[in-house]
């Protein structure tokens, strides 16, 4: 009797012992083919680069909206031919080259603020001959490219701007400019105004000295810059008490708070 006990109790002991491994074996081989899985999804995971752009975006008739875009956006998506205005603000986007708008001629309005662009090819906006309106604030440059001549609107706050990166003469012959923004940079001098200009913004900057030609003629009392209405250059190291006839010509004295 107690030898049959026995040999139940070892029966039942081996039946729990050989299911314990053949659920481990399962679990382990579960974990497997989930790994393999999970590999592959790694693997084959699209990028921004690789997707159709109307995928990628929203795309209206004429506007192309590629904001936030996941996975991340690192450069300007190819674009349909009738793109007319695109916003492709909060990405990763560090570069834009000679390329990327080349064939885009209905452009008017380009939106790359927020991003992370540090290098702007020379001619990227070249052949953009119908571009009103430019926004490029929030990025990493420091220098400008040359500007589409018909531009009515230009905003690059809040990059690292040096005088060195802007020409003198960057905004003079843009004949229809009204608002330039160039807030919060590192400029040390003023660039050539054009007088088509309603608003300048050069608050924040590095700016110590400027002439009686700057914003006027000096060597006439009889000029006034009817155009302008708003000027700013709160924010610099220059102290405007020292410059009584640079603002004789216009309509209201710099706005903001000066020392």
């Amino acid at each position: 009797m107690k030898l049959l006990i026995a040999l139940f109790f070892l029966s039942v002991v081996l039946s729990w012992t050989m299911g314990g491994e053949s659920k481990g074996e399962n679990m382990q081989s579960d974990m497997h083919d989930y790994n393999i899985l999970q590999d592959t999804d790694q693997a084959v995971a699209p990028k921004a680069i690789d997707m159709p752009t109307c995928l990628l975006c929203v795309c209206l008739t004429g506007s192309v909206y590629c904001e936030e875009v996941s996975p991340e956006m690192s450069a300007v998506p190819a674009l349909p031919k009738e793109t007319v205005y695109l916003f492709a603000r909060f990405n990763k986007i560090s570069k834009i080259t000679n390329n990327d708008f080349a064939d885009i001629s209905t452009l008017k309005i380009i939106d790359l603020s927020w991003n992370l662009i540090t290098e702007i090819e020379d001619g990227a906006f070249s052949r953009l001959a119908n571009l009103e309106e430019l926004n490029l604030a929030k990025n990493r440059l420091t220098k400008l490219p040359t500007l589409p001549i018909r531009l009515m609107s230009f905003n690059a706050n809040f990059n690292k701007l040096t005088t060195q990166g802007v020409k003198s003469t960057a905004f003079k012959k843009l004949s229809r400019l009204a608002y330039l923004y160039l807030g919060n940079n590192e400029l040390t001098a003023i660039p050539q105004l054009p007088e088509s200009l309603h608003t300048v913004h050069l608050h924040n900057n590095k700016i110590k000295t400027m002439t009686d030609e700057t914003f006027c003629q000096g060597n006439t009392s009889y000029y006034i810059r009817a155009n302008m209405h708003e000027v700013r250059l709160d924010g610099n190291p220059i102290q405007l008490w020292k410059y009584p006839f640079s603002f004789i010509c216009l309509h209201n004295l710099p706005i903001g708070l000066y020392n």
